[in-house]
């Protein structure tokens, strides 16, 4: 690896590396201390509450992952009320079956084909939706998914590996601009120039990458600075994913269509995990609540003004102490919940 790494251009490869297996040892320290976690719901009790469930609603967990909030909502729920998960991923869909309640229905699908789920079940409307946007414990910690650089393992990152490409198949036919710009917009990651020109070097002398751990080395052995307390290959891992699984994309087509299905007074419940996530989540609401987007000046009555189609319920929320001591994987969570007002 080092051979390879150390021909890249503008003196880039002086040091590399040095670089890397000081890096490298850390991070192999680090990872020896790691042991492997169950899942631990985020916010539960706070995305649970934000619902405000009635006894006899129906309600979408647009994420089942592990089935968290699903079973504390189920807990929730009266005789008639009724919950429909969905996940993309099949491990999920697995630990689905653990759940035997007649109100509880789990369906593989992305949660961007929710309007289409409910349409096949001949549901109309719903009285709240739940999006977890978080990846869960056991697909971080099981190495043959390809999530983590603290396991060496194929190198696949898809949430539904029964369809799309894997991140070995984008690496070995993308460009460096590409993959720059892939690293950059969804890792916010400053160094992604460098990450790039060190992966196309490694492809372009005959290496194949195909686990994560010869990414992670890669990726180590080109971020120049390490941030305290950060693998220098988090923001590079975090941006294949969600690339490779359209997530923002998903959440951009979600959230309108949880306007067309929420009942009057229903609520909408996103926990987003990054910026990214969040940023999109709160334009959104804040679109719909505020949606004055006349010019200034002009001239039209107030009663003719849009009306609200969303309202924000109480501020974001973010895990306590507790919770991140308890879950450090939790510590970048936000929570933000709004309630659909019966303006169509």
């Amino acid at each position: 690896m080092a051979a390879a790494i150390a021909t890249g251009h503008d003196g880039w490869g002086d040091g590399v590396a040095r670089r890397a297996r000081r890096v490298l040892a850390v991070s192999v320290s680090r990872e020896s201390a790691v042991q492997t976690s169950p899942h631990v719901t985020v916010l539960l009790d706070e995305a649970v509450d934000g619902l405000a469930i009635k006894p006899h609603g129906t309600y979408v967990d647009g994420t089942f992952g592990r089935g968290g909030h699903s079973r504390r909502v189920l807990e929730h729920l009266g005789a008639d009320g009724r919950l429909i998960a969905l996940d993309r991923d099949m491990a999920a869909i697995r630990a689905a079956d653990s759940i035997r309640d007649a109100r509880f229905t789990i369906v593989h699908s992305h949660f961007a084909a929710m309007a289409d789920v409910l349409a096949d079940m001949h549901i109309q409307k719903v009285d709240g939706v739940l999006l977890d946007l978080g990846i869960s414990s056991p697909q971080i910690d099981e190495g043959e998914r390809g999530f983590s650089f603290r396991f060496d393992g194929p190198l696949d990152m898809r949430m539904d590996q029964s369809r799309g490409q894997t991140a070995a198949e984008f690496i070995a036919s993308t460009t460096e601009q590409e993959l720059m710009g892939v690293i950059k917009e969804y890792g916010e990651e400053r160094f992604a120039k460098q990450i790039a020109r060190a992966i196309i070097a490694q492809r372009a002398g005959g290496v194949v990458i195909s686990t994560t751990g010869q990414l992670a080395k890669i990726v180590a052995g080109a971020v120049p600075k390490v941030e305290p307390g950060q693998d220098p290959a988090t923001r590079t891992f975090q941006a294949l994913r969600i690339f490779l699984n359209q997530e923002l994309e998903e959440l951009s087509l979600i959230l309108p269509q949880c306007m067309s299905v929420l009942a009057p007074q229903g609520r909408l419940a996103v926990i987003s995990f990054h910026s990214l996530e969040d940023r999109i989540v709160k334009r959104f609401i804040r679109a719909e609540q505020d949606r004055d987007d006349l010019p200034a000046n002009f001239p039209v009555l107030a009663k003719d003004l849009p009306q609200p189609r969303l309202k924000m319920v109480g501020k974001a929320i973010r895990p306590g102490e507790a919770e991140i001591k308890r879950n450090p994987r939790s510590r970048s969570a936000v929570l933000r919940v709004a309630e659909r007002t019966a303006i169509q």
